[in-house]
């Protein structure tokens, strides 16, 4: 079974539903709504215990990468514990800091400008290594101690009952109590295309698709809220699982 040793989830204790959503990138409006969603959903069904999970992907792309990290990072006071896991988007921002001129160009290409412009910096204006670093600068002073805190610690994993949550997925060709960090973050095939049966079903994100995605194996609930403007949560309890969806106004 998966190394709980390495990715302790001592919330799970005790948790009777759990609610995971799905990317967000930038959307902060779909967040706001999905939160009120699954508060109404608590108020109806009354779980004893429940969790919210969110799967990653919390930056880039969408308007609000900055409006969310504080939202997160500030926590919420409604006594519902939540579990923050990382994604390849706060993986690259955290790269960007460490080593600017090898991964801004990559990183601002796949999102990453729009998460500058939420913190008040510009896309260097000529892509060399003096513009890389100034811009690294400027994230560096703009972002509060509370966020960057917060993307240092998010984790990789977050395991409940028969049910392991990550961002992108595992590796087929090693055990459950030996997958990379980098594959739970990263991973798309051969995970997306695989049948393996690792004891656990895997809820994730990363992989866009139209409909949230249900197999033996997997639970896939990336519908891609930045530009279709859907964001998906499953709630996960007693009586099975269910969807909960948000739309754009």
């Amino acid at each position: 079974m998966l190394d709980v040793s390495r990715y302790p989830s001592p919330e799970a204790e005790g948790t009777t539903a759990v609610y995971a959503i799905g990317d967000l990138h930038g959307r902060f409006d779909l967040m706001e709504a999905m939160e009120g969603a699954i508060r109404a959903d608590i108020v109806a069904r009354r779980p004893a215990a429940p969790l919210i999970c969110y799967l990653g992907d919390y930056i880039d792309r969408g308007p609000s990468s900055a409006e969310i990290i504080d939202r997160f990072a500030t926590g919420f006071d409604d006594g519902v514990p939540r579990v923050y896991l990382r994604g390849n988007h706060e993986e690259q921002l955290l790269d960007f800091l460490d080593n600017p001129v090898d991964r801004g160009p990559s990183w601002t290409q796949y999102g990453g400008r729009e998460a500058l412009l939420s913190y008040g910096v510009s896309l260097p204006a000529r892509p060399d290594a003096a513009a890389w670093l100034t811009a690294r600068d400027a994230l560096d002073a703009a972002l509060p101690a509370t966020h960057r805190r917060f993307l240092n610690e998010l984790r990789l994993a977050f395991v409940w009952r028969d049910y392991v949550f990550v961002h992108a997925g595992l590796d087929p060709a090693r055990p459950v109590t030996d997958q990379s960090p980098r594959d739970l973050v990263w991973i798309r095939e051969p995970f997306s295309s695989s049948s393996t049966d690792w004891g656990y079903r895997v809820v994730h994100g990363h992989v866009i698709v139209d409909r949230p995605v249900f197999r033996p194996n997997r639970i896939g609930i990336d519908t891609g809220a930045y530009y279709s403007g859907r964001l998906t949560c499953v709630a996960i309890d007693d009586t099975g699982t269910r969807i909960i969806e948000v739309r754009e106004a």
